[in-house]
């Protein structure tokens, strides 16, 4: 980019600055309608210096002009459009523009025309306003108070303030739009293994029906779509995001593990699959994302054309019988949920509207089936680091409790390409990577955080530990680069590209933030290695936890989640024996079912490659668990029962 700016000075014209990214609706339209329109763009190369930037490649670059355009107008959203000077300081702001007036919004070319008289004619009044801007921006500092460790008393104050928000009749937190709250449900179950909540189990169990049930889940698919415009979960907006589908498939999978449930374990690995088949690279990654349009009948590109059904459209595919079957089972109707009398599959019905598991089986292969001769919506293939650091995580976890080695290879295949085409030679990630190349974008907070966390995931179900030794690479990149003399961290290095401000945001969002992912993944790398640095990085930032957990919990979801982590230990579980003795199998699959929050599980032969094996012996020659917190352990055990036991509350 800083070349822009110096052909801005050159010719001394305004930047004009459009952020999006790919599965972005509103971004494709506003592209086609002014970008793409040859009147339009000559005005644009005549009178501005323009930069198009995917928000995915450059989030820092997002987070900058987003608080920007925030502050300046009240709201924010995508594609964000923002005109600024020379110095990149920001001095008109807008998100989508239509090309001509409509609803009250100007349009983009009457934008472009006020913004050059502006320019030409009131220099001395834009540069005033950009620099008040600019200012404003760089002289914003988080205060979040005295730092202290959140405890109980938060944790609890957090859970009072989710139910509050929470909405009984549909599950979920608030009103239209509603979005997958991963993070919330995930702190909700950990804060129920550590207290015993019943309430805090129920909304997250609820939640997580109502979501499965609805419209967000694709019903043949598997994989949740971004978010729902209602509050009932009916209509999504049907782009599938990489990061969604690994937090969901997690939080899914440790949903059956606390209750057992049926449906969450068939979430679980349906969400999986759909992660490998239909985002999976050739060389082993997890693409981005998959658009919402494609093209309909009439050729038209068309929001969730792929994914709705008439009545008609069953019966043609079914027959009458099975068809007639089908709308009463996924809540079709001649009215229809989304346009034009079309609906989106769901389950609405408390039972089933018919018995036969096997026939509904049948109906959704032959449904899924047709529905692959459909025009396919676009996929982004760029890799993500942070987001397949998450996905690492989720099919590591999910295949190992299911018993899913499949899944787990797929996590195994997913973190050599985070290592060789990702990390160099310095422990420095890239951003994103396509066709195996990475790019010139330097990772920012959340893919240090976030790959960390799925290589920790995969040490403890794979006992391998390159991948503790990867995590610890990039955790010390976090302590060294990251955060400042406070504790505090920053979402990006200290020597990465200089914008007018540094970005800083804690609160967790459709991710966790880079700094709620990097205090769980210290404190998981802590308790893995006994690491003090580490495990005290990790209790400096989640000071963050204790200022704004009892008061925005629905932001910080996942700090929450990595407090209920600390509250607990966590726990520390080594299983040493021979990990080809089904003794061994059998204690460490009861370690990684545990429910205990943020536990870490060791697995391999007396001294061996991790940490937590040193010292530690099998008893009379059988393989041994033992469970350490808080500098206090159990006395070792070959029983699984017991182990199961010490290791439930």
């Amino acid at each position: 980019m800083p070349e822009a700016f110096e052909e801005a000075k050159r010719r001394d014209v305004p930047v004009l600055l459009s952020v999006g990214y790919s599965a972005c609706h509103w971004c494709h339209v506003m592209a086609h309608e002014s970008f793409e329109d040859e009147a339009t763009a000559a005005v644009m190369n005549a009178h501005f210096v323009n930069v198009k930037v995917d928000r995915e490649e450059r989030p820092d670059v997002d987070a900058v002009y987003m608080e920007a355009v925030q502050a300046a107008t009240g709201q924010g959203g995508w594609p964000m459009t923002v005109f600024l000077t020379p110095e990149a300081e920001p001095f008109y702001f807008g998100t989508y523009f239509p090309p001509e007036p409509r609803h009250g919004m100007p349009g983009f070319r009457e934008v472009l025309e006020g913004v050059r008289v502006a320019w030409g004619e009131r220099r001395g009044e834009v540069g005033e306003v950009a620099g008040k801007i600019a200012a404003d921006l760089r002289e914003r500092r988080l205060t979040l108070g005295e730092s202290r460790l959140p405890g109980a008393e938060e944790a609890a104050q957090a859970l009072l303030g989710l139910t509050r928000e929470y909405d009984p009749g549909n599950g979920g937190f608030g009103g239209a739009p509603k979005f997958p709250p991963s993070m919330v449900l995930e702190f909700l179950l950990r804060h129920y293994a550590r207290t015993g909540a019943e309430g805090a189990l129920q909304m997250a169990a609820d939640t997580a029906e109502r979501m499965a049930r609805g419209g967000i889940y694709d019903q043949l698919g598997g994989g949740f779509a971004r978010y729902s415009v209602d509050r009932e979960w009916i209509v999504p907006h049907f782009e599938k995001m990489l990061y969604d589908n690994a937090l969901l498939c997690r939080l899914y999978t440790h949903l059956w593990r606390v209750t057992g449930s049926e449906p969450a374990r068939r979430v679980a690995l349906e969400t999986a699959e759909f992660l490998v088949r239909d985002l999976s690279t050739p060389q082993g990654g997890f693409a981005s994302a998959i658009d919402a349009d494609s093209e309909d009948a009439a050729g038209r590109m068309t929001e969730g054309a792929y994914y709705v059904w008439t009545p008609g459209q069953l019966v043609e595919v079914l027959g009458e019988e099975d068809g007639r079957i089908a709308a009463a089972h996924f809540g079709v109707t001649e009215e229809g949920t989304f346009e034009e009398g079309a609906s989106v599959l769901r389950l609405p019905q408390d039972g089933a509207a018919v018995r036969d598991g096997a026939r509904i089986a049948a109906i959704r292969e032959r449904l899924y089936e047709a529905r692959l001769r459909r025009p396919e919506p676009g996929r982004d293939d760029k890799v993500v680091a942070a987001w397949n650091g998450l996905v690492v995580a989720a099919l590591a976890e999910t295949g190992a409790c299911f018993d899913r080695p499949d899944l787990v290879d797929a996590a195994v295949t997913a973190a050599d390409l985070l290592v060789r085409v990702h990390l160099d030679d310095q422990a420095r990630l890239a951003r994103t990577s396509r066709d195996g190349r990475a790019s010139g974008n330097a990772g920012v907070l959340e893919d240090y955080a976030d790959v960390a966390e799925g290589f920790l995931a995969l040490a403890s179900v794979t006992g391998e530990g390159v991948w503790l030794d990867f995590a610890g690479l990039l955790l010390d990149q976090i302590i060294d680069r990251f955060t400042d003399e406070s504790g505090a961290l920053y979402d990006t290095a200290s020597d990465a590209e200089q914008l007018i401000r540094r970005p800083q945001d804690p609160t967790d969002n459709a991710t966790p933030s880079g700094w709620t992912a990097a205090a769980g993944a210290l404190l998981g790398y802590a308790a893995q290695t006994g690491s003090e640095p580490h495990r005290t990085a990790a209790e400096r930032a989640l000071g963050v936890v204790a200022a704004l957990g009892p008061k925005v919990p629905r932001f910080i979801g996942h700090g929450l989640a990595v407090t209920e982590a600390l509250l607990d230990g966590p726990r520390e579980v080594a299983v040493v024996g021979d990990p080809d003795d089904p003794r061994t199998a059998a204690l460490h699959r009861t370690a990684l079912l545990s429910t205990a929050p943020g536990a870490v599980v060791a697995v391999g032969p007396a001294d061996g490659e991790l940490p937590l094996l040193a010292g530690r012996v099998a008893a009379d020659g059988a393989p041994t668990a033992y469970v350490c917190r808080g500098f206090v352990c159990d006395a070792p055990t070959t029983d699984p029962a017991l182990l199961a036991a010490r290791l439930g509350g």
